[in-house]
């Protein structure tokens, strides 16, 4: 119930003192209490109504207040009778602290107050079904967006669906400043540090709920931040890396059969969204296939990549992704669930993936300009930011510039990473492409980065990463490089564990030095006669020149390999 809404019963006739520019905030609660210092007694988002009896001296009303505010307490009601009339430092403290002050009358007791404001959230439970008009909404067909209108409108209640790469799908989260006010809107589709390392204070928030959704035990599960106190509900029974969150303002675990009930109208909506989505799905499987397969011809292969949404001249970038892990090993389908997590990713501004048997594909469709000559690409990093282009048919704004898809990625899959440990996604990016004719190519490339971000361990790799010796690493299979690593630094290894000494560091220095013995000895606070010796202790323990090319690239490939 919101602050507005409890001064404009009559019968209550409350007198707002402070805090005019927090009408709009909630409470969730009722808490009556006169102690001098109730915090540990309080919860976030509470309305307290206190008579002042702590009340001794002026300084009391400051620290009063301030327990109060540290406590997340949504405003105070104070009671006349004890003192004749609410103190004016009481009402100086609630003003120095934005906590809204509403004076009781007398004449009415604060058990009138509780009780008025208990049945007005039983009728908040019960309103959405007393008032059909959201779930027929719903069911004929309007949108998340109008479904957030309508529980605004009908139950007072806002709140926003969140994927579990943390992008706010639709609604609005408050920002970090405004404790339980209505906030600014983060921008549907919106991920925090998406392209610019930048996010809106309501994108930061949408990044928390997403990972308390991926590491809840069990939902509905509440979480109070900075910025209020939302309960999640889960979306559909997608896993949950691929997965939604409705994310509804305020405590509603004592309310949960209005959170499924809306979860459930998300859920619809998201049925719905689907369908279009398969659709896409098979043309894009049909473009790889025909790509990968080679059998068409360029007249064939861009009239399918057409329909996937990208014409002739527009630029796009070639992404691929795999999962693995003990969380992907449990699925019926991994590559099916990889393609899912990356639809997730790119939202909203690509076409669906296609699920192959090296992993899920998707086309990101970039600003014009992205890439350069008929078949062509660029270097990522060549186009300024915010190059115009045709606006995005996905999300209805800007397509992205040549290096936003990768920050999304790298954003994306660090929530992910923190919430769900046990699952590993790995990407490869493509350079910038235009037309047909370099979708082959792209492919490729996509999976040469994808298969370097496996033997990291899971990331994100662009292509711009992939033309060094990183890339002839990711490709030797793992037994070779383990047993080329072993036979090479072994004999450093064991050497150091016996006399702890830094053979192995200054080994690495040295060569990352490009053998200078002076920069080696200024790098690591040594003289430069130790780094000669230790050169030579592992020029006899490994049989090595280090004075030779062929010597220094076959170590130098074993430490990076190991």
């Amino acid at each position: 119930m919101r602050i507005r809404d409890l001064l404009a019963v009559e019968e209550l006739r409350l007198t707002l003192l402070a805090g005019e520019e927090h009408l709009d905030r909630s409470f969730t609660g009722v808490q009556i209490t006169d102690l001098p210092d109730p915090g540990r007694y309080l919860s976030p988002g509470e309305l307290v109504l206190s008579g002042l009896m702590w009340r001794t001296r002026p300084e009391d009303s400051e620290r009063f207040v301030r327990r109060l505010v540290e406590a997340g307490v949504a405003a105070l009601g104070a009671g006349r009778a004890w003192l004749g009339a609410v103190p004016d430092d009481l009402v100086r403290a609630c003003r120095e602290y934005g906590l809204p002050l509403m004076e009781v009358p007398v004449e009415v007791s604060f058990r009138t107050v509780a009780e008025t404001i208990t049945p007005r959230h039983a009728e908040l439970r019960d309103a959405l079904g007393r008032h059909r008009r959201i779930v027929a909404a719903v069911a004929e067909g309007a949108g998340l967006e109008e479904l957030f209108a309508l529980m605004d409108a009908e139950l007072r209640m806002t709140g926003a669906v969140v994927s579990a790469t943390g992008a706010v799908i639709a609604g609005t989260l408050p920002d970090t400043n405004t404790n339980t006010d209505a906030g600014t809107a983060a921008v549907p589709g919106a991920r925090i540090g998406a392209g610019t390392g930048r996010g809106s204070d309501g994108e930061a928030v949408a990044v928390r709920l997403a990972r308390e959704f991926l590491t809840a035990p069990r939902l509905p599960h509440v979480v109070r931040t900075p910025a209020g106190t939302f309960t999640l509900f889960g979306v559909g029974r997608e896993h949950r890396a691929a997965g939604w969150a409705l994310a509804c303002g305020g405590d509603l675990i004592a309310e949960t059969d209005l959170g499924f009930e809306l979860a459930a109208c998300v859920a619809l909506e998201r049925g719905r969204m689907e369908e279009g989505r398969r659709v896409e799905r098979r043309l894009a499987g049909q473009l790889v296939a025909l790509a990968a397969s080679g059998a068409g011809g360029q007249a064939e292969l861009g009239a399918a990549l057409r329909t996937c949404g990208i014409g002739p001249a527009e630029p796009y970038r070639v992404v691929s992704a795999t999962v693995t892990g003990p969380g992907a090993a449990r699925e019926a389908d991994p590559a099916a669930l990889g393609g899912r997590i990356l639809e997730e990713l790119l939202r909203p501004r690509a076409t669906a993936a296609a699920v192959t048997p090296d992993g899920a594909l998707a086309l990101v469709p970039l600003a014009a300009g992205a890439a350069s000559g008929p078949g062509g690409s660029a270097p990522a990093g060549q186009v300024a930011a915010g190059a115009a282009g045709s606006p995005d048919r996905a999300a209805g704004g800007r397509p992205w510039t040549a290096d936003e898809p990768a920050g999304a990625l790298r954003a994306g899959t660090k929530v992910l990473a923190e919430g769900l440990p046990g699952l590993r996604v790995s990407i490869g990016v493509s350079a910038a492409l235009t037309g047909s004719p370099a979708l082959r190519g792209g492919l490729e490339e996509a999976g040469h980065a994808r298969r370097l971000a496996e033997a990291r361990g899971g990331g994100v790799v662009t292509s711009d990463e992939i033309y060094t010796h990183a890339l002839l690493l990711a490709t030797v299979p793992g037994d070779v490089r383990r047993s080329f690593t072993e036979r090479t630094l072994d004999p450093i290894l064991d050497y150091d564990r016996r006399h702890r000494s830094e053979l192995l560091r200054t080994l690495d220095t040295f060569l990352d030095c490009a053998g200078s013995w002076n920069a080696c000895a200024e790098r690591l606070h040594v003289h430069v006669n130790t780094v000669r010796y230790r050169i030579r202790r592992v020029e006899e323990l490994t049989g090595r020149d280090l004075s030779t090319m062929t010597d220094r690239v076959d170590l130098f490939l074993a430490l990076r390999a190991s």
